[in-house]
C-alpha cells in the first residue's frame, strides 16, 4: 500500500503558516527577556495610570457630579487608561529599533531568514505583554472603589487591543525606520501625534460637550470606536454596537501598519 505525498503547493501555506508563527514567537521571546532582566521597569510603568486613576478620577467625578464609591466613574475612565497604557507601550516600539540601528544590531537580525512581519509583531506583542499584568493590577486597585468586573469581557478587550497593538507598533517601526538618520525626529512626530490622539478619543474626557471641531476630529480618529468599544466591553457588555465599529478599526490600524512597516524594511537601506 503506497503511501501519499503531500504536493509541494499544498504543503507550502501550511509550513510558511507555521514559519511565521514560529517567527514571531522566537521574536517574542527575545524581547520580552529584557522585562524580566529589568522588572524594576514594568513596576515603575505602573505608577502613571494609577497616578491618573487617583488624581484625575475624582477630579471626572467631581465635574460629572458622580462619586467614586458609585462606580460610575471607575467604570467609564479605567477603560480608557487602560487604552492609554497600550498607545505609549506600542508607540515606542520604534524607539529600540533605533538603538539597534544605532548599534549595527538590526542590520544582523535582517541576515537572519525571520519574516519581516514577524519582526514588528513579536515586538508590538512585547510591548502589549506588561499590559496584562498592569491591566490586572489597575482592576485590582479598582474593584474596591466600586469597579465591577467582568473577566471575559476584559479578556475581549484585552485581545481588541492586542490586534490595535499591533498596527500601532508596525507604524512606529515605520517611523524609526524613516527617522533612523535623525533620532530627533521619531520622538518629536510620536509625541505630536500621540496626545492629540489620546484626547480627541474622549479617552480623559468625554467629547459631547466638546467644540464642534473636537467632535468631528474624533469622528475620523480610529482611537475613538477603540476606546468604546474598550468601555461597553468592560462595562459588561457584547451587544452594544461599538464593539464592533472599535474591531473594525483595530483590524483597519492593524492591516494597514503592517502594510506600512514591512514595506518600510523591505526599502530601506542600512
Amino acid at each position: 500500500m503506497s503511501t501519499p505525498v503531500l504536493s509541494p503547493t499544498a504543503a507550502t501555506p501550511q509550513l510558511s503558516r507555521r514559519g511565521v508563527l514560529t517567527d514571531i514567537g522566537s521574536v517574542w521571546q527575545r524581547e520580552t527577556l529584557t522585562i524580566l532582566r529589568d522588572p524594576f521597569s514594568l513596576i515603575f510603568s505602573l505608577l502613571q495610570p494609577l497616578i491618573f486613576l487617583g488624581l484625575f478620577g475624582p477630579l471626572l467625578a467631581g465635574v460629572t457630579g458622580d462619586g467614586l464609591t458609585g462606580g460610575g466613574t471607575l467604570q467609564w475612565f479605567l477603560p480608557g487608561v487602560v487604552v492609554m497604557i497600550t498607545m505609549f507601550g506600542t508607540s515606542m516600539t520604534g524607539s529600540n529599533l533605533q538603538f539597534e540601528i544605532m548599534t549595527g544590531a538590526f542590520e544582523r537580525i535582517l541576515a537572519t531568514p525571520l519574516s519581516r512581519a514577524a519582526l514588528m509583531i513579536g515586538r508590538a506583542l512585547k510591548e502589549l505583554t506588561p499590559l496584562v499584568v498592569q491591566a490586572l493590577v489597575i482592576v485590582l486597585v479598582a474593584t474596591p472603589f466600586g469597579f465591577r468586573v467582568h473577566p471575559l469581557h476584559i479578556l475581549a478587550g484585552l485581545v481588541l487591543l492586542g490586534v490595535f497593538g499591533v498596527g500601532i507598533g508596525a507604524l512606529s517601526y515605520a517611523l524609526a525606520i524613516a527617522a533612523r538618520k535623525a533620532e530627533w525626529v521619531f520622538w518629536a512626530v510620536q509625541q505630536t501625534l500621540l496626545f492629540p490622539l489620546l484626547i480627541l478619543s474622549g479617552m480623559m474626557l468625554p467629547l459631547e460637550t466638546g467644540p464642534r471641531w473636537m467632535q468631528l476630529a474624533a469622528a475620523v480618529n480610529p482611537l475613538t470606536y477603540v476606546v468604546d468599544a474598550e468601555r461597553a466591553l468592560f462595562g459588561g457588555t457584547f451587544a452594544d454596537p461599538a464593539i464592533l465599529h472599535g474591531a473594525v478599526a483595530a483590524s483597519l490600524t492593524c492591516a494597514v501598519g503592517l502594510w506600512v512597516g514591512v514595506r518600510a524594511i523591505r526599502g530601506s537601506t542600512f
